[in-house]
């Protein structure tokens, strides 16, 4: 039996606003507010505890270790921990906030993950992404990798590759721009890739005002290295409308899981001809019907989609065969996506039985809903036992992670407060217990 599961990266206890991410308007808007990682913390733990009680498989990945003082000491800083803060401080305070970036939180831009019925060797393969398109996210890189290797360790059922090679021409932003359709989690899907640009063919349309992050030739890449059927894989274009429209990832304008798919009009370039072919694979390969629901730009304007992300949201089928979607409460603020989410429950034709609107303010105000928390993975029942236990989720896990965010996070975390050398000994003592809790070593990847 294949189950789902959602592995949902845990807010890092230096959770802050530094306006880090050309292209995410969020990320820019809030940029130099107070942060609460304690709060953005158990904001995402009340969304696990959530998916957890639908009976959805649930797991958790570790923040990795900040600040990153490998980085500082590669960019000529010496001396001390709260030496080398103090001097990149001196010179440039952004690279103490690249240093001390929590963007692992968003974990569909971990890895891209194709699961075994799949793959032409019947293993789960993960390629982690490079994220070599933003300073601060290229530097969770390898230590995602490790991180991944330790929890998907035996080789007997699992793959995990490294990062593809650094160079704007495989610029990878993992699964926050890969959809994987299918008539059940353990039938051989349908691996969808979107891309921004193309490296090699300066023929295609491309975005004017905010850079594309992720490129076809990655796309192919990866979907050589997981050995996937070409008669099951997709490789389309995302809109350059949408992405100047603050559209980064293909995860902010359109939501697939299983046999349903939602996306905004504007989504891909050429979209009906795209959905055209989306069928025709689906008719080949699958079982069963494909729902496919199409936004109008008079429904919810681009703009709204970015400030709602009602593409952002979740969606998860349970045990009934019917969807809940998860979305973060500004969809419930903004009343064009309301009304679109009203209008998604009443359709008979469409299998959402329940929309969930859940508080993640503190992932929002830089540019993260649920499904950017989340790194969706299919597991067999054997795949699971092989994984490392400590990650899974439960209810004694819910109360131990919730008591160390209660220990280790602070209320407030100003942009001042980063150079507080205070909070490096925090912050590697919190991860140092933490590892502990999950039977990962995370010391073991600080200066990897």
């Amino acid at each position: 039996m294949f189950r789902e599961f959602n592995f949902d990266g845990l807010v890092g206890p230096t959770h802050n606003y530094a306006g880090l991410s050309h292209g995410n308007l969020a990320s820019a808007r809030n940029q130099g507010l107070v942060a609460s990682p304690k709060t953005a913390a158990l904001e995402g733990l009340a969304k696990m505890r959530f998916v957890a009680s639908l009976g959805i498989g649930q797991a958790v990945l570790p923040p990795l270790p900040r600040p990153n003082l490998k980085l500082l000491r590669s960019l000529g800083f010496f001396g001390s921990p709260a030496q080398l803060i103090a001097a990149a401080d001196k010179a440039d305070p952004t690279l103490v906030a690249i240093s001390y970036s929590a963007s692992s939180m968003w974990t569909a831009n971990a890895a891209t993950v194709s699961p075994s019925p799949d793959t032409a060797d019947r293993r789960l393969h993960l390629t982690p992404a490079n994220l070599n398109s933003l300073l601060h996210r290229s530097l969770e890189a390898q230590q995602t990798t490790a991180v991944l290797r330790q929890i998907f360790a035996d080789p007997n059922y699992f793959q995990v590759h490294s990062p593809l090679p650094f160079g704007s021409a495989l610029a990878d932003e993992g699964a926050a721009n890969h959809t994987r359709l299918a008539a059940d989690h353990g039938a051989p899907g349908v691996e969808w890739f979107t891309f921004g640009r193309s490296a090699l063919d300066p023929n295609l349309p491309s975005p004017a005002k905010f850079p594309a992050r992720q490129t076809r030739e990655a796309c192919q890449a990866i979907a050589r290295r997981h050995q996937l059927a070409k008669s099951r894989t997709l490789v389309t274009q995302q809109h350059p409308e949408a992405i100047d429209a603050g559209v980064f990832h293909n995860d902010v304008i359109a939501v697939g899981s299983v046999n349903l798919l939602l996306a905004h009009e504007r989504a891909f370039v050429d979209q009906p001809r795209v959905i055209a072919d989306l069928r025709e694979m689906w008719s080949q390969t699958q079982i069963g019907p494909l729902h496919y629901v199409e936004i109008s730009s008079a429904e919810l304007s681009l703009a709204d989609a970015v400030s709602s992300y009602l593409f952002n949201s979740q969606l998860l089928k349970t045990n009934d065969g019917t969807f809940v979607i998860v979305c973060p409460r500004e969809c419930e603020a903004t009343p064009a996506a309301h009304c679109v989410l009203q209008r998604l429950l009443v359709d008979p034709a469409i299998p959402i039985a329940q929309v969930k609107f859940l508080n993640l303010r503190q992932s929002m105000r830089n540019g993260g809903g649920p499904a950017c928390l989340r790194l969706r993975v299919v597991l067999s029942d054997e795949q699971q036992q092989a994984a490392l236990p400590g990650v899974f989720w439960s209810d004694d896990l819910d109360r131990r992670l919730t008591a160390w965010i209660q220990r280790h996070y602070r209320d407030e975390l100003a942009p001042d407060d980063l150079c507080d050398p205070h909070l490096i000994n925090e912050s590697f003592q919190a991860l140092d217990e933490l590892g502990k809790i999950l039977g990962i070593d995370l010391c073991r990847i600080i200066e990897v």
